[in-house]
């Protein structure tokens, strides 16, 4: 490269994969959590509607960092693939209608854990799964290989930066247990790598067994 040449953008996008894996998973273990309820079973609803409001923030919080630091960014520096990023931005729309849906499904069921309303919460977040699984998809085909070649990895950064400012300080351990659920040995190598050791110490000392005990708590048996 001739001296002087601005060199060209990359970064690795590997880290979103394993965020889309989290969403993909718990979103699709979510209608079975809540069929799951007895009817009757107040004190359970409370516990899983704790927890649904918790992964529909997230995912909420997850869009809205795409919408405001990844799509114009893009569409300026690869304008070829402004189709794509209006598919993005139609498909976010309709998963947030469908979050929305089960934010208002969610306090009529919770108080008395009643069956029609457990089946109307849990219709609506195989609609969000569904939804969601679509939408992912695309973004991983058509979206992170464009980013990979156009964004720095400081730019790129800013997207789990923001992510990670949205967790609540006291569930950012447990968080990090359903981050790397489904982690392959390199994946949880390399987010590992980027939280401090003081964190990595009360992670394997509180934090995994605060995770493993809420999803024993929590899922369903499969």
């Amino acid at each position: 490269m001739p001296e002087g040449t601005p060199r060209p953008m990359s970064c690795e996008t590997d880290d979103m994969l394993m965020i889309h894996q989290m969403f993909r998973r718990e979103f699709r273990l979510a209608g079975p959590m809540v069929r799951h309820v007895d009817a009757g079973n107040t004190s359970q609803a409370a516990r899983v509607a704790t927890y649904l409001a918790e992964i529909v923030t997230a995912l909420h919080h997850h869009h809205h960092n795409e919408d405001e630091i990844l799509w114009d960014t893009l569409v300026d520096r690869s304008p070829g693939c402004a189709l794509h990023v209006g598919q993005m931005k139609a498909q976010h729309a309709t998963v947030s209608d469908l979050l929305d849906r089960v934010e208002e499904i969610i306090p009529a069921w919770t108080p008395a854990a009643d069956a029609e309303s457990r089946e109307r919460l849990a219709a609506a977040l195989d609609a969000v799964s569904s939804a969601l699984d679509a939408h992912l998809g695309q973004e991983e085909e058509v979206i992170l290989p464009v980013a990979a070649m156009s964004l720095s990895q400081a730019e790129w950064d800013r997207l789990g930066e923001a992510g990670m400012a949205s967790v609540p300080r006291n569930r950012l351990l447990v968080q990090l247990g359903y981050i790397l659920e489904d982690a392959t040995p390199e994946q949880r190598s390399m987010v590992l790598a980027h939280v401090p050791l003081p964190a990595r110490v009360l992670y394997r000392l509180t934090g995994r067994r605060q995770y493993e005990k809420e999803i024993r708590t929590l899922r369903a048996p499969v």
